[in-house]
C-alpha cells in the first residue's frame, strides 16, 4: 500500500491532468455541470456493477471515474468562482466531523502522520470535549453510542440539527433514485427518527392486507387502481425486506442475474436443436429450464 504522501502525490497529479484536459481537449473543454451530469450517473451504476460482481480490479477502475468527475465538477466550480476542490473536501470533512460528535476530536487524537484536527467553517469549532458544534452552541449534550445500530438510531437526529443540511429527515432521499432504491432509504430514514414497526413479524398483516387489496383491483379490471395497489404492495415487501436485513435491490438484482444465465442456457439448447424458442411448447421450454436450473445447483 501506498504512504499518506503519495496518495497526495496521486491526487495531485489526478488534478494536474484533469486540469491540462480542460485546456487541451476540445470534448472537455465543452463540458458544463448539464452535460457531465448523465455522464456521472452512468459511471454510478457502472460502478454499482463492478461492486455486485466482487470485481475489485474494476471496482478501481470505476471508483477513478467517479473520482475523475468530482474532480471535473470541482473544476467548473472553481472558474465560476464558487468553489474549488479544496472546498469539497473541507466542507465533507467539517460535515462528518460535526455527525460524529461522539468521536473525540480534540488535539491529543490526532492520528500519526496527520496534522491536529481543524474545522474549515467559521460557523464550527471544537469545543473542550472534542466534539464539532457550532460556536454558540458549545456545550452540546449528545448521546455516545457504542454499536453501528445505535449510530444509525441517532444519525437523521444528528443531520437535522445541521444548519445548512436538509429541513426534513426524507428530503434528502434523491428524487432521480431508482424506485426500488428510493422506498428502502425513504423506510430507512423513517426508521431513524423511530417511525417503525415494534415488531418485524407485524409487517407481515401489512403485506398480506396490500396483497389482498391488489388482487381485487385486478379482479375488478380497473388498471389505474391496480397500478396504485401494486405500489402499495411493493413497498410493503420492500419494507419486510428491510425489517429483516435484507437488501431488495441487491435481492432482485441477483434474481435478474439467474434468470439471464437460465435463459441464455434454454436459448442456446435450442439453437443446437436446430430450433426456435418461438415454435417450441411451454413443456419443452419448462424442461430445458429446468435443465439449467439443475446444472447450476450441481
Amino acid at each position: 500500500m501506498h504512504t499518506r504522501e503519495e496518495k497526495l502525490q496521486a491526487f495531485g497529479r489526478l488534478l494536474d491532468v484533469q486540469d491540462r484536459l480542460r485546456k487541451d481537449c476540445p470534448w472537455d473543454r465543452k463540458q458544463t455541470f448539464e452535460s457531465l451530469r448523465p455522464y456521472s450517473i452512468e459511471e454510478v451504476f457502472e460502478l454499482a456493477d463492478a461492486l455486485a460482481c466482487g470485481n475489485l480490479e474494476e471496482v478501481k477502475k470505476e471508483l477513478g471515474d467517479l473520482m475523475e468527475h468530482v474532480v471535473f465538477y470541482s473544476m467548473l466550480g472553481e472558474e465560476e468562482g464558487r468553489f474549488d476542490v479544496a472546498d469539497v473536501c473541507d466542507t465533507q470533512s467539517d460535515k462528518l466531523m460535526f455527525r460524529h460528535d461522539f468521536i473525540d476530536w480534540g488535539p491529543d487524537t490526532t492520528m500519526a502522520g496527520c496534522p491536529a484536527w481543524t474545522v474549515s467553517s467559521s460557523e464550527l469549532v471544537i469545543n473542550d470535549r472534542g466534539q464539532v458544534v457550532y460556536a454558540d452552541e458549545q456545550n452540546a449534550n449528545t448521546p455516545n453510542p457504542t454499536t453501528a445500530t445505535q449510530v444509525e438510531s441517532t444519525w437523521e437526529q444528528r443531520k437535522q440539527r445541521e444548519r445548512h443540511g436538509n429541513k426534513s429527515v426524507l428530503s434528502g432521499v434523491p428524487a432521480s433514485l431508482p424506485s426500488l432504491i428510493k422506498a428502502y432509504r425513504i423506510q430507512d430514514k423513517a426508521r431513524n427518527v423511530g417511525f417503525d414497526w415494534q415488531k418485524k413479524e407485524d409487517v407481515w398483516l401489512k403485506v398480506r392486507e396490500e396483497l389482498d387489496e391488489f388482487e381485487a383491483e385486478l379482479r375488478k379490471g380497473d388498471q389505474e387502481r391496480s397500478a396504485k395497489e401494486l405500489g402499495d404492495f411493493l413497498f410493503s415487501i420492500i419494507n419486510a425486506a428491510r425489517l429483516y436485513h435484507l437488501n431488495p435491490d441487491n435481492a432482485l438484482e441477483s434474481t435478474n442475474q439467474k434468470f439471464i444465465r437460465r435463459f441464455g442456457y434454454v436459448e442456446r439448447k435450442t439453437k443446437e436443436m436446430g430450433r426456435e424458442m418461438k415454435d417450441m411448447t411451454l413443456a419443452e421450454l419448462d424442461t430445458l429450464w429446468d435443465e439449467a436450473k439443475a446444472k447450476e445447483n450441481k
